[in-house]
């Protein structure tokens, strides 16, 4: 039988903030909008409850799905908000800010400040693709500032997609679910985390897979491609039993500049040594074009986007 993850039903009151509506799960993770009562704002709080062993026992608390698993359970708890702790921590412009992380019905909560605009995910699917290269670099050279000040801190986000990346008024992104985000420690299992395919490079799928800054890379060349195509990369899997992926420089000579279609390929490598070993070195590859972005605002940009990666 499946273990049950039912949601904290509207009204429900944790941890001073009361859930006003589900909006997501996750593979480790239920996602609420909840309102701070304190403050009043609107805030997006994620709960700790893993579909595979975790459940939703009596009066909310979060039990071990079955036999044997409460122990996996306290463990991954910890890990949470262990994690939790470090993210709130983090200050970038362009990374979604933890306000607060708390313990309650025996699970780990996260809190993080809620931005309204768009999803890059959903906009691209309402656009077919085909957006201008002066739209993909105002939201990816941001992003990449971001993952370099992960990266620069061994931390790794292992779910960038499109659908990961907000777009606040004037297409301001905003790197989202950090619940995803793992520190890169010699303790920490290698590959087998959980995947999104089409995103996740090849080492992602497995326990002994080479995880690294160079895996965010990856994902990071896949979600630059949707935007141009709006078609989902074939899984890392089956490019690596049987490669049928054209080259960005190939499929899109005629409507994008060389620099950026390589950038995209070099990214989407499917062996690790073979990409940009972090997202400062993609980065600072795409700066160097910064007289050929198509805009001045663009350079402007490229010379000012760069969090000290020391």
């Amino acid at each position: 039988m499946t273990p049950s993850r039912d949601t904290l039903a509207p009204g429900t009151k944790v941890g001073g903030y009361e859930i006003l509506k589900d909006i997501g799960k996750g593979g480790f993770s239920l996602i609420y909008l909840a309102q701070d009562l304190d403050s009043g704002d609107e805030v997006v709080l994620k709960e700790y409850l893993p579909k595979k062993i975790g459940s939703r026992g009596t009066r909310d608390r979060v039990v071990a799905a079955g036999p044997g698993q409460a122990e996996s359970l306290e463990r991954g708890r910890k890990l949470f908000f262990q994690e939790a702790k470090a993210l709130a921590s983090l200050r970038h412009p362009n990374i979604v800010q933890v306000r607060d992380f708390f313990l309650a019905n025996d699970t780990a909560y996260l809190v993080m400040h809620y931005e309204r605009g768009k999803n890059l995910g959903t906009y691209v699917q309402e656009r077919g693709g085909g957006l201008s290269t002066n739209f993909i670099l105002r939201v990816f050279l941001p992003i990449l500032d971001a993952l370099a000040m992960l990266h620069s801190r061994s931390m790794l986000h292992l779910d960038v997609k499109p659908g990961n990346i907000h777009l606040r008024h004037g297409n301001i992104p905003i790197l989202l679910d950090l619940g995803a985000v793992h520190p890169l420690t010699g303790g920490r299992p290698r590959g087998g985390q959980v995947i999104t395919a089409g995103f996740s490079p090849v080492e992602q799928y497995y326990k002994g897979g080479n995880i690294g800054p160079w895996t965010d890379v990856y994902a990071v060349g896949a979600s630059i491609r949707n935007c141009m195509d709006a078609k989902v990369p074939p899984p890392a899997v089956d490019r690596h039993s049987n490669e049928t992926l054209v080259p960005a420089t190939v499929q899109f000579r005629d409507r994008y500049p060389t620099y950026l279609l390589e950038a995209v390929d070099w990214a989407m490598q499917m062996e690790p040594t073979s990409r940009p070993q972090d997202a400062g070195e993609l980065l600072d590859s795409l700066r160097s074009h910064a007289d050929e972005l198509p805009h001045s605002r663009l350079s402007e940009l490229a010379s000012e986007t760069r969090s000290p990666r020391d």
